[in-house]
């Protein structure tokens, strides 16, 4: 017989078909655009669906108003955001929203409380206490509350420091790992005291932890692996999600938060892969401490060079890769980077681009970045499949690129990124660094790339100085 409620559950085995080709979708260049309408489709499909169950099951004296209200509220500003932000505001804004999602985890759990352990002889106790499921109902309002509150706090704090309103530079408490593992050692423990005797003073105890716990976790963490930590977030939210989905007895978001949680966590470690990295040695702390040793020991003097000059170089190159990064995407300098691009291609020169996995603030930045300026997707090589042609190469403009450069990751047994796989630029016959300053990377990490005798500085504002190339080739 057909109802609200079968309707629905055939809507979220669509609306999870769709997430599931999302993914697919914005797994290559050439099919994301359709991987982002399959997720906008199967999001439609899932908020209809839940509006029509809530309706069916009755809103409990919450006025209609109030739904529709907050979807549209939501709407509004979500369309807002999107045409508003720039794609060097991205990163944090992705930072912001997991936050939306582990506070809403939080609030399911605290909700799922009140309306069953809280009021034990209600009907909601009553009807978990008939199904011997008291304990599990428990169990995951605990769960739920304790990873919404480390993925808000969490997420708070990488949003803060990748917009620049803290420092980057990790959080070094005496003993922190020891507090990190000490404080899920505690969450552990109440677990098994709540499920036991759910009381409110422990639900309020370990939404305190998880908070502090969030902050901290993230806090620790330097600004070279925040790529990493925005996936790693990514991660969490979709494990809030899903224990929310469970709370709520909503498969969808069970689908969706283990499709976000599996592919977050996944993506983490491909992260931690490319980088020589473990992903505990990530949340142990991380990269990010200042290096200290002021200019790199026996470096000599940097050597400058002039649009005029870059150009000749150009002019006179057969094979040029272009290795972009953060300072590119502050520059905004996608759109002459992709004219130069087009200049030289037209010339006959044979242009590609290099891209690190970790390049910007966040996984796949940089493609993004150069597929808004138009720049053709069969020329945008990742790290191994561009590092062994450095050295047949005649010039590598890095425009906005440090820390995925720099040599020292190989050459340097102390570097805080020993270890690294890097884009091997100085392999190449010439190469030239855009640059604003001498200053070091979001990893504070010195660069001996930029004294090396085939490496010219050309500093200045990115998109102008390519501009100028452009303009004199």
């Amino acid at each position: 017989m057909f109802s609200v409620e079968t309707a629905a559950t055939a809507a979220y085995v669509v609306a999870g078909l769709l997430f599931i080709l999302a993914l697919a979708g914005l797994s290559r260049h050439e099919s994301a655009r359709l991987g982002n309408a399959f997720g906008v489709l199967g999001m439609v499909v899932a908020l209809g669906a839940t509006i029509a169950v809530a309706l069916g099951r009755g809103l409990h004296g919450v006025p209609l108003v109030l739904v529709v209200v907050a979807a549209l509220l939501g709407t509004v500003l979500g369309l807002w955001r999107a045409r508003v932000v720039e794609m060097t505001g991205v990163p944090e804004l992705i930072a912001l929203l997991h936050s939306f999602v582990g506070l809403a985890a939080v609030l399911v759990g605290w909700n799922g409380y009140l309306h069953v352990e809280h009021d034990p002889r209600g009907a909601a106790a009553a009807a978990y206490r008939a199904d011997h499921l008291l304990g599990v109902h428990s169990g995951e309002v605990f769960v739920g509350v304790f990873v919404g509150a480390v993925t808000f706090t969490g997420s708070i704090v990488a949003f803060l420091k990748l917009s620049g309103r803290i420092r980057s530079a990790p959080l070094a408490l005496p003993g922190k790992n020891l507090v990190n593992l000490g404080a899920v050692a505690a969450f552990v423990a109440l677990t098994v005291w709540f499920v036991l005797d759910p009381r409110l003073w422990l639900l309020i105890l370990v939404t305190a932890l998880a908070l502090a716990l969030g902050w901290h976790l993230v806090a620790s963490i330097g600004g070279g692996d925040m790529p990493v930590v925005v996936s790693m977030l990514n991660s969490y939210s979709g494990w809030a999600a899903a224990a929310s989905g469970f709370l709520l007895e909503n498969p969808l978001l069970i689908i969706t938060g283990a499709l976000v949680g599996s592919s977050g966590a996944y993506l983490s470690f491909v992260m931690c892969q490319a980088m020589n990295r473990s992903f505990v040695s990530v949340i142990a702390g991380g990269l990010g401490v200042q290096s200290g040793r002021g200019p790199v020991a026996g470096a000599g003097e940097h050597q400058e060079t002039s649009p005029a000059e870059v150009a000749e170089l150009l002019a006179n190159a057969s094979t040029v890769v272009i290795t972009p990064g953060y300072g590119m995407a502050v520059a905004q300098a996608q759109y002459p980077v992709a004219e130069l691009t087009a200049k030289l291609r037209a010339r006959g020169v044979d242009v590609r681009f290099g891209i690190h996995p970790v390049a910007g603030r966040l996984p796949g930045h940089m493609n993004v970045l150069l597929a808004e300026a138009k720049v053709p997707y069969d020329v945008v090589l990742e790290m191994d499949e561009i590092n062994d042609d450095f050295p047949g190469t005649d010039v590598v403009l890095v425009i906005g690129a440090n820390d995925t450069v720099n040599p020292a990751a190989l050459e340097d047994a102390g570097s805080p990124i020993a270890g690294m796989p890097v884009l091997e630029v100085w392999r190449a016959r010439d190469v030239v660094v855009f640059k604003r300053s001498m200053a070091t990377g979001y990893a504070g990490v010195d660069n001996p790339l930029f004294f090396r005798d085939n490496t010219r500085m050309l500093f200045g504002d990115a998109r102008e100085r390519v501009r100028e190339i452009a303009g004199k080739l």
